[in-house]
This record gives C-alpha cells, sequence and structure tokens, in this order.
C-alpha cells in the first residue's frame, strides 16, 4: 500500500503504559477494601529508587512487589497488605483499542516497535492482553538495563529498528521521554489522546485520513 505521502521515517516507536495500555485513574476502592488509605500502592511501587531498580532489570518484577509488600507492612500492620499487593498485581490493565487501530494502520506503512519502561513481567502483560504479535521488535527497559529518558535506551530502540534517530517518529505520555527523543533528532510527539496521535502520524505521512 502506497502512503498518503512519501514519508522519511522508517519506524514507529511507540510507548506501553499510557498510550496503548490504560489503568484505572485510582486504586482507592481496592486499598479501602484491605485497610489501606488511597494512594498507598502506587506512592510506594513508584517510590523513585525501588522503581528504577525494577525497570532497569536490577530486581525482578515478584522482587518488586514483595518489597512493596513488606513497606506496606511496615507501615499499615494493621492492613491486609499482602492480599492488597495480590489484588493489585493481579490487574494487566487494558489496551487502548483507538489507539491500537491507529497503530495498526501505521504499521501498513511502517515498522513499529514498543519501547517501554517495563518490568520482567512484560512479555506475559503482552501475551495476556493479546498484543505480542503486534510489534516488529519490543525494546524492555529491564532487558536493555537502561529506562527512558537514558540515552542508552533509546540508543537499543534505534539498534532493534536498524536505522538512526532521524528517521524514526517516537510517541509518549512522558513530557521528559519526549524531549529527550527530540534531543537524539526523532520526530517526537507528546500522546495526550488519540485525535493528536492520529493528526501527527498523518503529517508524517505513515497514515491514511480516514473519510
Amino acid at each position: 500500500m502506497t502512503a498518503a505521502r512519501l514519508s522519511p521515517y522508517r519506524v514507529l516507536f511507540i510507548d506501553f503504559d499510557g498510550v496503548l495500555r490504560k489503568w484505572p485513574d485510582s486504586d482507592a476502592e481496592l486499598e479501602r477494601s484491605y485497610g489501606l488509605p488511597a494512594g498507598a500502592l502506587r506512592d510506594s511501587a513508584f517510590e523513585r529508587t525501588l522503581l528504577h531498580e525494577v525497570v532497569t532489570g536490577c530486581i525482578s518484577d515478584e522482587e518488586w512487589r514483595e518489597r512493596i509488600a513488606e513497606f506496606l507492612s511496615q507501615k499499615y500492620p494493621g492492613a491486609r497488605v499482602r492480599d492488597a499487593v495480590v489484588a493489585w498485581s493481579a490487574d494487566i490493565g487494558e489496551v487502548n483499542e483507538p489507539v491500537l487501530k491507529c497503530v495498526q494502520r501505521a504499521a501498513e506503512q511502517i515498522k513499529v516497535i514498543l519501547v517501554t519502561n517495563g518490568t520482567s513481567r512484560l512479555n506475559r502483560d503482552l501475551a495476556a492482553l493479546e498484543l505480542s504479535e503486534q510489534f516488529d521488535a519490543v525494546v524492555n527497559s529491564s532487558v536493555v538495563g537502561a529506562a527512558k529518558p537514558d540515552r542508552e535506551f533509546y540508543m537499543a530502540a534505534l539498534q532493534a529498528a536498524g536505522t538512526n534517530a532521524t528517521e524514526a517518529l517516537f510517541v509518549d505520555d512522558s513530557v521528559a521521554h519526549v524531549a529527550a527523543a527530540l534531543e537524539l533528532g526523532m520526530c517526537a510527539h507528546h500522546f495526550n489522546g488519540i485525535d493528536g496521535l492520529s493528526t501527527f502520524l498523518q503529517d508524517n505521512g505513515v497514515l491514511h485520513k480516514t473519510r
């Protein structure tokens, strides 16, 4: 199929969490049912140092969740913390279907590579969400050993794509991650909804406009 216009881009790097995968806005109901205050799970899980360890592969996803449980058990001894962490861990989010359809259409024109600050559980989640076959490659920070916005992660992504930065489109919901991609010479888009994504891909010649 011929693109709407000749595009200079050879690869689309697409983020996972916050772009292709959606999560609940809050875990407050789950936390309340196990005796935890609202926000306790995410506050502990996404503590900067601990999160960096898991997304760079220093610890496994299982160890990350065990450390969350240990921390919360000490802080909230009256809560059913381990049950809460098990229940929280069972959720794998859901696919953002409009984004997936948009990416599938773009894949008719361009290579698509998933680029994510993920944990050792990523492949299992992709399989459960039926996304394993959707990408030409997956670049997972916990395998690379470096996470966005570190330059090493972007270099690994470009190596996986077999291309250079000026031939790459990059989409992420983090301003910092987008800024790092721009600094390297990629054409980058800060994701804040399907309309903006569609326009970005259309403007760069990898997506036909729908009628």
